[in-house]
């Protein structure tokens, strides 16, 4: 991950000698997560040479293994399902169901701290390893099942950020099967893929279809502060949607979808109430959009639900985009409640 350093080098020599090294040759590590959620040693993890060494039973047992450690050995035995590991400590070799493997680096014996390769000892276990560069930070993934779907082709990218910097490892074309590790934000997931690659995705609706109570508040909260950036904005019955100096109601909820989430809602409320699904008024969540008859029509408006039993909406040529209470009037107008998110 890092340059191999003279420090290292002679850190190395320490362990392949004895078995432990001095913590003076020893550099903080990168923090470390297992599916999403950060991992709690008993000893920080440091770097030696450019490998991550973790506490021995933490990490194994964070992983489902068994653990034995023999003393006098110093040698540690961790089962997992049919799967035997042996490693003696501050050697090169290692023992994968009888079969010899060998490590870049070895383990060492740090301030009396057993420490293990975290990459070699997760993957032997079966799982899949990832170092982010833009965090310094180190995800480990366990996934057995890609439950959820790539609707639109996205790119995973090395780095939660659309920067012309940032690397992307490939585009996921629609129908590949995939794994949330983790919701970064409401813009950004961390995936797997079934090829064993980590990286980011956009949380966006349009590209899968995965979706939680979290990820739907986050991007409500979104649609929400975006729309508010145009209050006071003018009405105007009819306003074009490819311009933001006007709005009416369905033009602005349009474009506010569009901005935000990339979804592409019709251009009138009448059509916009037949995308999402309907949600009872008891069920209202921030981020629903509320219908409600208008002009003789029986929908004939729309706004965006702001939580706290407030709408975000237009139709006043004296007050343009602003905030209004849900209150008894407009619930005798209300026909229908969608969600979208």
């Amino acid at each position: 991950m890092r340059r191999f350093s003279k420090a290292g080098s002679t850190a190395l020599l320490a362990i392949l000698v004895t078995g432990a090294v001095s913590t003076d040759t020893a550099m903080a590590a990168s923090s470390v997560y297992l599916d999403g959620k950060p991992l709690a040693f008993t000893a920080e993890p440091v770097e030696l040479g450019g490998t991550t060494l973790v506490p021995m039973r933490s990490i194994m047992e964070a992983q489902g293994a068994k653990v034995t450690w023999d003393s006098r050995k110093e040698t540690v035995t961790a089962t997992k399902g049919d799967k035997t590991l042996v490693y003696k400590i501050g050697e090169t070799t290692a023992y994968d169901n009888q079969t010899p493997v060998t490590l870049a680096k070895p383990g060492a014996i740090i301030k009396g701290v057993t420490m293990v390769p975290l990459r070699f000892i997760s993957e032997t276990l079966g799982n899949v390893v990832q170092w982010h560069s833009y965090a310094d930070s180190i995800t480990i993934s366990s996934a057995a099942r890609f439950e959820n779907t790539v609707r639109y082709g996205v790119n995973l990218r090395t780095a939660p950020n659309t920067q012309p910097d940032v690397p992307v490892y490939r585009m996921l074309p629609k129908g590949e099967n995939i794994h949330v590790i983790k919701e970064m934000d409401g813009n950004w997931l961390e995936v797997q893929t079934q090829d064993k690659r980590i990286g980011f995705i956009s949380a966006k609706p349009l590209y899968t279809n995965y979706t939680s109570p979290q990820l739907a508040e986050n991007q409500a909260d979104q649609l929400i502060a975006y729309g508010s950036q145009f209050l006071g904005t003018p009405y105007e019955f009819g306003a074009s949607s490819d311009q933001t100096a006007t709005f009416d109601c369905s033009s602005f909820v349009r474009r506010v979808f569009n901005e935000v989430l990339s979804v592409e809602l019709p251009r009138v409320s009448y059509d916009q109430a037949e995308k999402g699904r309907e949600v009872g008024i008891n069920e209202l969540r921030k981020g629903d959009l509320l219908f409600f008859s208008a002009r003789g029509l029986d929908i004939g408006h729309v706004g965006i639900y702001a939580g706290n039993n407030t709408i975000l909406h237009t139709f006043s040529k004296d007050k343009g985009v602003h905030f209004m209470e849900l209150d008894e009037k407009w619930m005798k107008r209300l026909v229908k409640a969608r969600r979208i998110l």
